[in-house]
């Protein structure tokens, strides 16, 4: 069996490429059904965010898993796969373990220390599992990672020392208008990331947040805690002319906001300025909007900056993240070579036990009745000599390896 984790994230593809390969979550299950079908694949798991889609799969050693996920990703999102490939990255083995623990642990996201990618980690691990999709080493695998990134924040200062995507979209909404006392704010969507935002918008002296979405029930929870006001959905269009940032973070899959929207909207400002932050995947406002007079859009990847001034101060302390993410590596590579060798010491061992007794048999039938003495003593030199030609082998078999999922 082998384990393979194939992947995107802001780093390997830009946001135009994410928001295509991204997965809406309705769609999650019928996909999630679809890969467990894939030949070979014995268990799967898809992590879908705005920064990353990753599929972690297990698989027949015999299987081209490379080309059964490539496949597969392509075929899920309508696109074809020479598009896709040149994004991707792949790692098998312990390599993988080491990804997935680091994910886990939030150093491989766009915020070093971010808490939410933990949560994204461990909901698409619950719906797997839910979906039959993952029973068994990939699962094991799993509840390691949460159990590593348990460790690296209560180890490390990580937590303390990260800001997340939304407040690095409050900073730079400080970058466009100085301080933000007074300004009207729209937030779109009430999924955590937007509600991140809001709180620090309200921390950050806002006058007033108005919050629309899909389902007012989510909208009126979001406006309670935050402490903003809820618009109706159906009239968050004719409220964009009255605010001074958007921010938008909806389940959209298309356009919220259009170039001609947004042209009426400036004009009934008379080209005040107006900040847009669009931190959704896909993205809910049209690029194009940016070519309008006084119109600041800026997309989830333009955080990049914002989040980069932040990473300097993180560096140490990634540093023995890192260091607790290696052990705990190599902890799970000797836990698994064991258990995988654990099977084939026991079978020879029985081996060797019988070639034993069958030659005592043998040799008993030309020496004739033994002494209690001498049934003893033949006892222990046989098991005696056995023993020493086991040990070597067993002890190879035992050695710690650095591939825990290589040839049996």
């Amino acid at each position: 069996m082998k384990l393979l984790l194939t992947g995107l994230n802001h780093r390997t593809a830009p946001v135009e490429v994410r928001e295509r390969l991204a997965f809406e979550d309705q769609a999650l299950p019928q996909a999630l059904d679809d890969l467990k079908r894939q030949p070979g694949l014995i268990e799967g798991m898809i992590l879908s965010t705005c920064n990353r889609v990753e599929v972690a799969v297990t698989a027949d050693e015999q299987a081209d898993v490379e080309s059964t996920v490539e496949r597969f990703l392509a075929d899920s999102r309508h696109v074809e796969r020479a598009w896709v490939t040149p994004y991707l990255y792949r790692f098998d083995g312990p390599e993988a373990i080491r990804h997935l623990f680091r994910v886990a642990s939030s150093l491989d996201s766009m915020v070093v220390g971010e808490p939410q990618i933990l949560g994204q980690l461990k909901s698409a691990y619950a719906l797997a599992k839910e979906c039959g999709a993952v029973s068994g080493f990939l699962g094991q695998v799993m509840d390691r990672a949460f159990s590593v990134a348990k460790r690296v924040r209560s180890e490390t200062d990580i937590g303390q020392s990260a800001v997340s995507v939304s407040y690095a979209a409050v900073e730079l909404a400080r970058e466009i208008f100085g301080a933000l006392q007074g300004k009207r704010v729209l937030v779109v969507g009430a999924g955590k990331m937007a509600e991140s935002a809001a709180r620090h918008l309200r921390r950050a002296g806002v006058s007033e947040i108005l919050v629309t979405n899909r389902t007012r029930e989510r909208a009126e929870a979001m406006a309670e805690d935050c402490g903003g006001r809820v618009l109706a959905y159906e009239l968050f269009e004719d409220a964009v002319p009255e605010v001074d940032i958007v921010l938008a973070s909806s389940g959209a899959p298309h356009f919220i906001l259009t170039r001609d929207q947004m042209r009426i909207a400036m004009g009934k400002r008379r080209n005040r300025p107006m900040f847009l932050i669009d931190i959704a995947v896909p993205r809910n406002i049209d690029p194009a909007v940016n070519e309008l007079e006084s119109v600041f859009l800026y997309d989830i990847d333009d955080l990049g900056r914002v989040v980069d001034d932040n990473k300097r101060g993180r560096v140490e302390t990634a540093k023995e993240a890192e260091e607790i993410v290696r052990e705990e590596v190599d902890r799970m590579v000797l836990r698994l070579k064991t258990r995988e060798v654990a099977p084939v010491i026991i079978v020879l061992q029985e081996q060797f036990e019988t070639w034993r007794r069958g030659e005592i048999d043998r040799q008993r039938q030309k020496l004739g009745a033994l002494t209690p003495q001498q049934e003893e003593a033949i006892e222990a030199i046989t098991r005696g000599l056995m023993n020493k030609f086991a040990h070597r082998l067993i002890s190879e078999l035992k050695r710690p390896k650095r591939d825990p999922l290589g040839d049996e």
